[in-house]
């Protein structure tokens, strides 16, 4: 029963990069534009649906030659992100489980890890799930359809960190390594991170 527990994914793509100058998810990272790596990292069978919320008219172009679903929108708020985004997943799937959000800046998440999340998520499918390192969360967090509701009302502009600090008992874990946890903000840790990659 567990297994067939149905999960969905929004890639969060509408941050402003200010720290960064441009925009970041645009920027190449191993000959390709750095979202392209949110793409693979999704790729994956336990995730049966993804939509790509952006206010990037680039952005759109892309996530359309690489066949990936978007979603252009010119709201201002992060929460209008997640709003926006599950609303479009529901409407595909009404029986959605789960729903992860996956920032686009993480360019070293591997499909691995997100495929364990998918996994660690249906054995407890009443938690929130997220990656995390030596007890520290971090991103992509998959959210149990009894917090839907939580997440389609949220006000402000803090996200679904507002849900998990409403329901810290619930959260849960799966450990990985620091570096898959770091998002880019600016082009300093854009070419550490290359450097990083280029190392392995």
């Amino acid at each position: 029963m567990k297994k067939s527990l149905t999960v969905g994914c929004v890639i969060m793509a509408s941050g402003l990069s200010r720290r960064f100058g441009t925009n970041k998810l645009l920027a190449d990272f191993c000959g390709q534009p750095m979202l392209c790596r949110a793409f693979d990292a999704t790729a994956t069978p336990g995730i049966a649906a993804r939509i790509v919320v952006t206010r990037s008219e680039e952005v759109q172009a892309l996530c359309r030659a690489q066949g990936v679903p978007v979603l252009l929108h010119s709201l201002p708020g992060r929460n209008d992100t997640v709003r926006l985004g599950l609303s479009a997943l529901l409407e595909q799937l009404p029986e959605l489980s789960g729903c992860m959000f996956l920032p686009g800046d993480q360019p070293l998440l591997r499909r691995e890890s997100v495929g364990m999340l998918v996994d660690f998520y249906r054995e407890h499918p009443e938690h929130i799930a997220a990656l995390g390192h030596d007890g520290v969360r971090g991103n992509p967090c998959l959210f149990p359809a009894r917090l839907f509701p939580e997440l389609l009302a949220l006000q402000g502009d803090h996200g679904g960190n507002q849900v998990i600090r409403r329901h810290e008992e619930d959260l849960l874990l799966w450990e990985v390594p620091a570096l898959e946890l770091t998002d880019v903000d600016t082009p300093q840790v854009l070419a550490q991170l290359r450097r990083d990659m280029a190392e392995e």
